[in-house]
This record gives C-alpha cells, structure tokens and sequence, in this order.
C-alpha cells in the first residue's frame, strides 16, 4: 500500500467510524516506522497498521568453525527504497489480543 493511498484510507475511515486510538511508533531491532488506527467499525473494534521500513540489499551472515560459535547476520538497508505494508486486525474480546484479519482484498 502506498503512502497516499493509506492517507486516503485514514480519511475515509474518519469520516464513517468513531476513531478510539491513532499514533505512530518505531520498530525494534531494525529500522522503520508503523501508523496505526484504532476504530469501531461494522465487525466491531478494528485495527488498521501500515509499516514503513527500507528494502533489504543483502544479508552477510557471518560464522565460525569453532564448537559453540554463534552465527551471526547483519542486513544492509536500502537509504532511498522503502516497502510498505498494511495489516488489518480485529479485537478478540475472549482472549483480549489482535487477531490478525488476513485477505487478499487488502493488499496492494
């Protein structure tokens, strides 16, 4: 999904449905951002997540032939190239988390 398009979205989403939680935060453990939106919509409360984070160019994994060694991975991010993801969740008043809503009509 698109910046603009997500813009749209939020949009709509504000004109029909009573808007209980908005914000913005950053990923842990790699860089890149998510938007979220909060609303009671008609399958009852609803969750709208857009995650901003660079393309990954390569992945160096680095290891060692000792007993024991870890392994270690390290990703180099492109500066100018980002992918964008939309997830959709609906509350689960039973077991209280976010249950993901997975559909193809959501995808860009």
């Amino acid at each position: 999904m698109s910046p603009d398009r997500w813009e749209k979205l939020k949009g709509e989403l504000k004109d029909k449905f009573t808007i209980i939680e908005e914000g913005t935060g950053e990923l842990e453990g790699r860089p890149g951002s998510f938007e979220f939106l909060v609303f009671d919509g008609p399958m009852g409360r609803m969750k709208l997540e857009l995650t901003t984070q660079p393309v990954v160019l390569d992945k160096k994994t680095t290891t060692s032939r000792r007993i024991g060694a870890s392994v270690a991975v390290e990703y180099v991010y492109s500066e100018d190239e980002f992918s964008h993801k939309l997830g959709v969740y609906k509350w689960d008043e039973g077991r209280e988390y976010w249950e993901e809503i997975k559909a193809k009509m959501f995808e860009d």
